[in-house]
């Protein structure tokens, strides 16, 4: 979009506001992004599908959440919006991640939303409920391992930035490690996929 002012739209349940415009009549559940949109502002059909199955995710009101990629931070926002309980926001751009702490200001959502410039080795290790990640395939594809050992059984992982001739390899890989699809959207270009990691089943007695 780069920086291009855009007017207020909905997709799914949420309105997409540019900060300081009036909200719409009706509105969804607002999620404000300023004029920097370079990284980001939820018109893109991976962002979108994203935003559309995120409502659908049980479990993300109080949820511990982590936005891998997060651009402008518009995931992040959703989810906080949706009730996750805390949010990691990660993306290597610096820039982005300045955009990000703005939005999330903008947001009311400092206190949940914590911004941080760099990669997964750069936050604490931890289990999250929910993994989103809006990125390639080839780097979903080597990170696999990594993002299903960072989900807490029977967390999700809500995977999208892959582009529909290597749907089949994100599918085959994060299936084997366990997951299982929940949900999809396949769009023109790319797709979206909703992941669960299996919950440890107890041992038998």
């Amino acid at each position: 979009m780069s920086g291009r002012v855009f007017t207020s739209f909905s997709t799914g349940i949420f309105t997409i506001i540019q900060n300081g415009d009036p909200y719409p009549n009706p509105c969804g559940l607002p999620i404000l992004l300023g004029k920097k949109g370079a990284f980001g502002s939820g018109e893109h059909e991976t962002t979108a599908s994203c935003l559309e199955i995120m409502p659908s995710i049980p479990g993300i009101e109080g949820c511990h959440a982590l936005d891998l990629g997060s651009g402008t931070g518009i995931l992040a926002i959703a989810a906080a919006r949706l009730g996750a309980a805390s949010v990691v926001a990660v993306d290597l751009e610096e820039a982005a991640a300045v955009s990000c702490q703005e939005n999330v200001s903008y947001n009311g959502f400092t206190d949940r939303i914590v911004t941080i410039c760099g990669e997964l080795d750069n936050i604490d290790v931890q289990l999250f409920d929910l993994i989103l990640a809006n990125i390639y395939a080839d780097i979903l594809l080597p990170l696999a391992d990594r993002l299903t050992g960072m989900t807490r059984p029977g967390g999700h992982l809500l995977l999208s930035g892959i582009p529909l001739q290597d749907k089949f390899d994100i599918v085959q890989r994060y299936t084997r490690l366990g997951c299982s699809v929940v949900d999809s959207r396949i769009g023109e270009e790319f797709a979206t996929y909703l992941f669960c990691r299996p919950a440890i089943s107890s041992a038998p007695s």
